[in-house]
């Protein structure tokens, strides 16, 4: 997943990008909200972590503006503790909000509550380990790719969408690759090979989708 991480001290933008990055979240970073704006208009964000009081334009009326163009979600960072100024922050369309100084693993805490990300994700037969990026069918170890992980993640984050090779490649391979976009039809095919031909779904001339089984209820 995209994360934007929007603060004025170099020394917090580096701290806070070590711990995300440990993660397995792509970082874009910027030290004023002018810069800040320009990411979000040219790259998918998932989540926008935003000081208030940031140099041109503030993390407030960042916020404001994403929430009226993208789905992304926000989460606002401030050393201001009064009550009206959280009340603001939430009208602006903030998801979160977080008294500065604070924990790093508090913020990646929230990040991921804020984004649905689970330590381990079951997709039938398939146990997803988020921090070990490994995949498990049937309990056993499939020895998958970074790739091939990447890949999946990525399926399991888009549940319920057809994504183009172009978003895949976004995504697992990033906004600067420009190589042959057939490079996502070899590693899904090598992935169905390792997880099973019926989980991932090619949509002719669009795409693919993750098709997770559905369940019985008496299960």
């Amino acid at each position: 997943m995209n994360v934007l991480i929007a603060d004025d001290e170099p020394h917090m933008l580096h701290i806070i990008k070590a711990y995300f990055e440990r993660e397995g979240f792509r970082i874009y970073t910027a030290e004023d909200g002018e810069a800040a704006l320009k990411i979000l208009s040219s790259a998918g964000i998932d989540l926008a972590i935003l000081d208030w009081m940031m140099p041109k334009v503030s993390g407030i009326e960042v916020c404001r503006h994403m929430k009226a163009h993208s789905h992304a979600k926000a989460l606002l960072l401030t050393a201001k503790g009064e009550v009206e100024d959280e009340l603001l922050a939430l009208e602006a369309g903030a998801d979160d909000y977080l008294r500065k100084p604070f924990d790093p693993r508090i913020l990646l805490l929230r990040a991921k509550k804020l984004l649905l990300v689970a330590d381990d994700v079951r997709v039938g037969p398939l146990n997803v380990d988020m921090q070990g990026r490994k995949i498990y069918k049937d309990g056993m170890d499939i020895e998958a790719t970074n790739k091939e992980f990447l890949l999946l993640r990525t399926f399991i984050e888009h549940k319920g969408r057809i994504l183009t090779r172009q978003n895949l490649l976004d995504q697992v391979w990033g906004f600067d690759y420009f190589g042959d976009d057939r490079t996502v039809d070899t590693h899904i095919r090598r992935l169905r090979e390792k997880i099973g031909e019926h989980l991932i779904k090619t949509h002719r001339g669009v795409g693919y989708s993750l098709e997770v089984p559905k369940e019985h209820p008496n299960e």
